[in-house]
């Protein structure tokens, strides 16, 4: 059909000039009808019978032009006012000559005009009505024909995807057996006696496991990758099994810390992720205590002991830019330097743990200035660590308060490549400002849409295992957790205890001193504030010269201004940490502090 209307197209010229053509032939032909005479005439005069001078009577200026029939007609009618001249009525009307007709086919030449240009207009009006015909099938055949080539264009994308996903995994794969082959080979035969035994123990305790797992769900064959994308609906049958339990979420850290691959915690304010992060330090220390962490955050948390180490970078003041300049330049340095490192050293590398707290403050800002201004790419050195680092013991720990993964600043974060990305994702009821609020949007956008799962049953048994867990939640005023790390987990989140840290003994005697012996002295106070970089001291400033003892985000950022700027309540909330990191103020709820030094 598009053949068709394609060759019809083309045709037109010859059309359009049979078309002309006619209509010229059809004006001349018309032109030609309005030209010349059709009948006979006689030029004629009058002449009395009684007339002395005949020939005065029929001068140049006294001859008349009359049809040839009418003259014959009317010449012997005398009375007729048509032959009356002068003061006398003449009794005959004189013949002169006989005009000949100039165009005597007048009638012929109109019928031909009417013919030709009712042939032309015929001919339009044909081409345009099969035209007007051809048109919506010509529509739909190249509407097929785009559905076709983007569905063999999406074909080509998923096979290569698909091939480049096999090939990587092979690779895996292989690493893996290769490494685990070098291993066992190095093994006496007694130690590969112990190990056959813990490998047998191991699988029997799985085993047991999996018997005792009595509510279980399915989901659909869609990961959690392709919630945060926001893809279409899944059509496949596949599905995954959903494990709950008491102990499921503290297996399921244990994991995220003990394996390699990056991992990102998603959920609201107030759903707990704090807690996690510290329980995932806190497992790396335990599987790996030589393990390097390094910390990127805003407030001045301890992290499990990792700020008394040295190893917490602080996003705050003027010097925030910088400083993120540097940590990330020394992750660059590591990642570099771990590249060079041969095959047999790089088995024996420690972990390199990269933890990114409250990351949406930090990353928000750095997106406004552009790498080449900024001295480094954030965003492609996290790309590293996720794809390449994680062969060399590397990955990062990332805290954000949405699904959408591009949060994170990678920009070649697509289909594949979410797949090497480890999701948890809370939901809590927590208490703020004396009310109860809840804090489950994250966690069900992606289990309780229509997006994630089609089939009913499957829909039916997953909400209804969330909605027993949720009533526990708001209860127990406890997170539940849903984690997607190459299988589907839903749990409450335990209470986790609190191992000792190494006590700095410096830190704690200061603290002793302040708080028992009330030996704080003006000059400690000052010593205090001078830590501050000079914006926060503006705001203690502010809050201390306004008597705003307990002051909110929202109360201050309307009116707090220096030399007539004002600023964002990202940038606000940032100082308010400071001021609480330097022991002058308490938080008292979210986005909320006390003053505890005026």
């Amino acid at each position: 059909m598009r053949q068709k209307f394609e060759d019809y197209k083309r045709s037109g010229t010859a059309n359009n000039i049979t078309v002309g053509v006619l209509a010229v032939l059809g004006l001349i032909c018309g032109a030609k009808s309005f030209t010349g005479t059709q009948i006979a005439l006689v030029e004629y005069c009058f002449q009395p019978e009684t007339a002395t001078y005949p020939e005065r009577f029929c001068t140049p200026d006294k001859r008349y032009v009359m049809p040839e029939s009418e003259f014959y007609a009317e010449t012997y009618a005398p009375a007729n006012p048509e032959f009356q001249r002068g003061n006398f009525v003449p009794s005959k009307a004189t013949r002169l000559r006989t005009i000949p007709p100039s165009n005597p086919h007048k009638p012929l030449w109109g019928l031909a005009a009417t013919v030709l240009m009712f042939g032309a207009y015929s001919l339009s009006k044909a081409r345009e009505k099969k035209l007007l015909e051809l048109i919506p099938e010509y529509r739909e055949a190249t509407r097929t024909d785009w559905l076709i080539s983007k569905l063999w264009h999406g074909l080509r994308l998923h096979k290569e995807a698909h091939t480049a996903q096999l090939d990587y995994d092979f690779h895996q794969w292989s690493e893996g057996r290769r490494v685990r082959e070098a291993q066992l080979a190095a093994m006496s035969p007694q130690e590969l006696a112990i190990y056959q035994q813990q490998v047998r123990l191991q699988a029997e305790a799985e085993a047991q496991a999996r018997l005792a797992a009595v509510t279980q769900a399915q989901l659909p064959g869609q990961s959690m990758e392709d919630v945060a994308r926001g893809d279409d609906k899944v059509s496949g049958t596949e599905q995954q099994q959903i494990a709950s339990g008491d102990n499921t979420i503290s297996e399921v850290l244990q994991r995220v810390a003990r394996e390699d691959g990056s991992t990102a915690l998603c959920g609201d304010p107030g759903t707990g992720k704090s807690t996690i992060t510290r329980e995932y330090i806190n497992q790396v220390k335990a599987n790996c205590p030589d393990a390097d962490i390094r910390v990127l955050a805003v407030k001045n948390d301890s992290f499990c002991g990792l700020r008394e180490q040295g190893k917490v970078t602080r996003f705050i003041g003027e010097d925030a830019l910088e400083n993120a300049k540097t940590f990330f330049l020394d992750i660059q340095t590591e990642y570099n330097h771990r590249l060079e490192l041969t095959e047999d050293e790089r088995q024996k590398l420690s972990p390199f743990v990269v933890i990114l707290d409250d990351w949406l403050t930090i990353s928000a800002r750095l997106n406004k200035i552009k790498p080449e201004d900024l001295g480094f790419d954030f965003g492609q050195i996290l790309f590293d660590v996720l794809i390449v680092g994680r062969e060399y013991n590397m990955k990062f720990f990332v805290n954000l308060h949405s699904l959408n993964l591009g949060a994170i600043g990678i920009k070649e974060l697509d289909q594949n490549t979410r797949k090497c990305l480890r999701l948890l994702l809370l939901g809590n009821r927590y208490h703020k400002d004396g009310r109860d609020l809840d804090a489950y949007g994250v966690i069900e956008q992606a289990i309780m849409g229509n997006q994630v799962i089609t089939h009913a049953k499957d829909k039916e048994a997953v909400r209804a295992k969330y909605t027993e867990l949720k009533a526990q939640s708001r209860a127990q005023f406890q997170p539940v957790m849903f984690a997607f790390i190459g299988g589907y987990y839903l749990g409450l989140v335990p209470k986790f205890s609190v191992p000792e840290t190494p006590i700095d003994r410096e830190y704690m005697e200061r603290v002793y001193q302040l708080e028992f012996e009330g030996v704080a002295n003006s000059n400690e106070r000052r010593t205090g504030r001078d830590e501050l970089s000079p914006m926060a001291r503006h705001l203690f400033d502010y809050l201390t010269r306004t008597e705003k003892i307990e002051a909110s985000v929202k109360d201050i950022q309307p009116s707090f201004k220096v030399k007539g700027e004002r600023f964002t309540v990202e940038q606000i909330k940032g100082w308010m940490y400071e001021i609480v990191g330097a022991h002058l103020a308490d938080w008292v709820g979210e986005g909320i502090i006390k003053l505890t030094q005026i």
